[in-house]
């Protein structure tokens, strides 16, 4: 029971601001940020109101749009809008922001409810890629607006999962690779269908089916239905043998 009650306290405040090279002039923005709806909602049937982060999400969505468009905007000079736009859906989607909180250990600063530390809340994509969002508002936020700050911490994780996924060339459309193979027979008729959206407002997930003639070809299953299909689109193109799983 000891262990338990160990391992369900967050890490020193002071312990993170070492880790992203920024040290918060109003600790309160970052407590908010760390904050999940569960704890929000724990803290409420006890009496006490405490803020949490989904209104930091939406404001660090943005912040990280701006940044992030901006670094590959100057550094591939040389390719398109649809090309920097695949890039940049490949360093912001949720997987990649869960695995920058992992790699500062997000997860064990933040304010979780009861249940979502016993259902591994910690470590879950959805959650820690939404605290990261939110952290980099508070950042943007204590530090007098300023996306320069945000830019110090950020960027060198987007640049370096930039080099890991062009070694690995992931930036690929595969709506557009499977529409191409579709194609080459007349009268295939490819299409993407939701066929499910569950999750509350802040953290809705969306779950697309590819279907060639009806036929399921591809699921996926993400925060955007845009996401979805790409994954959908992927799963199809493993089944046709046309790209790895």
């Amino acid at each position: 029971m000891r262990d338990m009650e160990i391992n369900n306290e967050q890490k020193p405040l002071c312990e993170l601001e070492e880790k992203i090279g920024y040290k918060f002039k109003n600790t309160n923005i970052v407590k908010e940020a760390l904050t999940h709806s569960s704890y929000h909602n724990e803290m409420k049937s006890k009496g006490e109101k405490v803020p949490f982060n989904e209104r930091l999400e939406f404001l660090g969505d943005s912040v990280l749009s701006i940044v992030v468009s901006t670094y590959i905007f100057e550094k591939f000079n040389n390719k398109q809008e649809g090309d920097l736009t695949k890039i940049r859906a490949a360093v912001v989607c949720e997987k990649a922001l869960a695995k920058y909180s992992l790699e500062v250990g997000l997860g064990d600063y933040m304010y979780l409810g009861h249940g979502e530390i016993m259902n591994k809340g910690r470590t879950r994509p959805s959650i820690i890629a939404d605290a990261f969002e939110a952290l980099l508002a508070a950042i943007y936020i204590d530090s007098g607006e300023s996306f320069d700050k945000v830019r110090e911490f950020v960027i060198p994780l987007v640049s370096a999962e930039i080099k890991r996924i062009s070694e690995n060339g992931v930036f690929i459309d595969y709506k557009t690779a499977l529409q191409q193979i579709v194609q080459q027979a007349s009268g295939e008729i490819l299409e993407y269908v939701l066929v499910d959206e569950f999750g509350p407002d802040h953290d809705k997930q969306f779950k697309v089916e590819a279907r060639l003639n009806s036929n399921v070809i591809g699921k996926g299953c993400a925060r955007t239905k845009r996401e979805a299909e790409q994954q959908a689109a992927h799963e199809a193109l493993v089944l046709f043998g046309e790209a790895e799983a």
